[in-house]
């Protein structure tokens, strides 16, 4: 680095723990971690590096500083008043949520602070959430005019859809409990035991095949958006398939037999 030059924070931080969990962080704290175009790729380069590691078990998201994720930049879209680059945006992001959702390993959101427009989306996209007892959530775009479109997409597959409305057409906020109740956030807890009670999740996720959970996310989301009997067709070619593996074929035996199962290592997915 040369006289004069500051170093330049990486907008995310990822590091990979010895039992296969790796914990992403949005580090863009004095912007409450607003969703830039840099903070956009970097984070998508980073699932996209997630998804196809092995080693990788559990994923956890949270963000730097006072706030989880405040969503798009709304500063940077002001300055590119352009049709075409707000539709590029608005691409590259739904591409990152839907990452979330199609990558095999749980990805568990760690909510402190406030959620808000995209954020609140990311919250949703995540295939669990842990909210802090002080989170707030919102959609709020409609208060600068701005309807919360494409989070409006993850938030009405995550709660009712008068729930979901409200908050779109209110741009208020909700509390954790709130935000429990309605079913967009798994769990809430005092800040202080807010990553034991992710840990409990994680050590959950971890105890069980990783064959089986990369095979049981890809149908749950499949099946969601099928007609009932589609999706039951679907299932039960997935659940025969699972049934063939050696995680499911060692399970089934321990519990006829009575024991506990023993499985085998589960990286490869």
């Amino acid at each position: 680095m040369q006289a004069g030059e500051t170093a330049v924070e990486p907008y995310v931080l990822c590091e990979t723990d010895s039992r296969g969990v790796a914990r992403i962080t949005l580090n863009r704290p004095r912007q409450f971690n607003a969703l830039s175009e840099e903070m956009l790729a970097a984070l998508q380069a980073q699932l996209d590096a997630i998804a196809t590691n092995p080693h990788v078990r559990v994923v956890v998201l949270a963000g730097a500083g006072k706030a989880f994720c405040a969503g798009h930049d709304l500063k940077q879209m002001l300055a590119h008043p352009d049709q075409h680059y707000y539709e590029d945006l608005f691409a590259r992001c739904s591409q990152m949520m839907l990452t979330i959702q199609r990558m095999p390993q749980p990805v568990i959101a760690r909510v402190h602070g406030i959620a808000t427009a995209a954020g609140c989306q990311l919250v949703a996209m995540c295939d669990l959430a842990v909210a802090s007892s002080e989170a707030k959530f919102a959609v709020s775009g409609i208060n600068v005019g701005l309807f919360c479109s494409t989070p409006s997409v993850a938030l009405s597959r995550n709660i009712g859809r008068k729930a979901a409305f409200e908050m779109l057409v209110t741009g208020e906020f909700i509390d954790a409990e709130t935000a429990h109740h309605l079913g967009l956030v798994n769990r809430v807890a005092p800040p202080d035991q807010l990553d034991a009670t992710i840990e409990q999740l994680v050590d959950a996720i971890l105890s069980k095949p990783a064959e089986s959970i990369a095979i049981g996310k890809s149908l749950f989301y499949r099946q969601i958006e099928l007609p009932m009997a589609e999706a039951y067709q679907l299932a039960g070619q997935t659940m025969a398939c699972n049934m063939m593996e050696p995680c499911a074929q060692e399970g089934v035996t321990a519990f006829v037999e009575k024991r506990p199962p023993v499985w085998a290592n589960s990286e490869n997915r």
